[in-house]
């Protein structure tokens, strides 16, 4: 019984301070009551704090999306990350990619140019997702990590602290407008104390200044003890940003680090592709288009340049002097050629063949023969030899 006469007494007590705290903060809106402002200092703190917490979630959203566009990806990660469990791994957009070029690559054939050429690119691409994977990982670990815990943890500790101040600051304006009331009320009375009556209206009122006197000093002491403790914890915010500025370096060091791996692995894929030719037949376009080979690899158009044979490459006015004339000349196939319809000649890399020109076959090509097979091959992909 006594138990529960204590709760409903403390139940009491704590709705007429809630209830004091709202009518002193509704008159300060109105103007009619006054309100004790914080030091300069204080107001400082709590502006560096605020703009910290806006600015750092902002920060920490959009590395999020940069580190994972796809957003339900980011959903399911964090449902996970509240359940405390490891969220299923998952294939990236390069690992994929990369996979799709390797399976058309062996589709195609890892024999002919452009199927070699996928495998090769794919390879590369499931290399750069590896390398995103590790960004990711190393990027959360240094750099969201410390940031969500500031947003989580250390800013809800200053905006608890900072409420609890906003109250205390409340209780003391309200305990001053108490005095304050008091005073006036016991001066009024005083004023008229020509009768009995009030006479005990003024102790009446004199008692209720004195007990309104300590109430604002006890009130008063809490305030200061509050604002020191909030003051403390804003001061850390120094320390908050100094803390990411590491975080902010290795997030720097690793994206420096991704880059030049992505760099890395595209330079070695473009010094492998740089043998092949820039442009393919298509198997299904009737149009004969001779490809072009890349500019690495211009070996036709350099003149007087010896082969790793021993043979020496004709330059462009012996390919002009071939096509004008009607004699054969032996040639050096330098890449891969898959021939796109029964007028062309399929080629493989290195393997010499004898060619010739054929009154109005298109300048672009030539007619090839090896064996008893005979068809148009490409000029640019030949090495005629001496």
């Amino acid at each position: 019984m006594n138990i529960m006469d204590f709760n409903v007494k403390k139940l009491a007590a704590d709705a007429g301070t809630f209830l004091s705290r709202a009518v002193q903060f509704t008159e300060e809106k109105l103007g009619q009551a006054e309100k004790t402002e914080l030091d300069a200092h204080l107001e400082n703190l709590l502006s560096k704090a605020e703009c910290t917490k806006i600015w750092t979630e902002k920060i920490m959203k959009q590395t999020e999306v940069l580190l994972q566009p796809n957003p339900n990806a980011r959903i399911e990660e964090f449902v996970y990350e509240k359940l405390d469990r490891k969220a299923p791994s998952r294939i990236n957009n390069p690992e994929l990619l990369g996979q799709y070029m390797i399976d058309a690559g062996t589709e195609f054939g890892p024999g002919t140019a452009y199927g070699n050429a996928l495998i090769k690119c794919g390879e590369t691409q499931k290399r750069i997702g590896t390398a995103d994977r590790e960004l990711i990982q190393t990027s959360a670990l240094n750099f969201l990590t410390p940031l969500r815990n500031f947003i989580e943890g250390d800013y809800k500790t200053i905006a608890k602290e900072r409420k609890l101040l906003q109250n205390k600051r409340l209780d003391l304006d309200a305990a001053k407008t108490r005095l304050k009331k008091a005073k006036a009320a016991e001066t009024r009375a005083s004023q008229l104390n020509s009768a009995r009556l009030e006479g005990d209206n003024i102790m009446i009122w004199a008692e209720e200044v004195t007990k309104s006197e300590q109430e604002l000093r006890i009130t008063q002491s809490e305030f200061d003890r509050q604002a020191e403790i909030t003051r403390l914890l804003l001061e850390g915010i120094s320390s908050t940003h100094a803390h990411h500025l590491r975080c902010l370096n290795d997030f720097v060091e690793a994206q420096m680090t991704y880059y030049a791996q992505c760099y890395q692995y595209m330079l070695d894929l473009q010094k492998q592709l740089g043998s092949f030719p820039s442009n393919y037949h298509c198997n299904n376009n009737q149009t004969s288009v001779p490809p072009v080979p890349s500019a690495s690899s211009n070996i036709i158009g350099s003149s007087a340049l010896t082969s790793t044979s021993g043979l020496v490459m004709t330059s462009p006015s012996n390919l002009i002097d071939l096509k004008e004339g009607s004699g054969s000349r032996k040639a050096r196939v330098l890449y891969d050629y898959d021939a796109a319809n029964s007028t062309e000649l399929s080629l493989l890399a290195d393997e010499v063949i004898t060619v010739f020109s054929v009154v109005g076959m298109d300048s672009d090509w030539l007619m090839g023969e090896r064996g008893n097979q005979k068809g148009r091959v490409p000029i640019t992909y030949l090495e005629l030899l001496n």
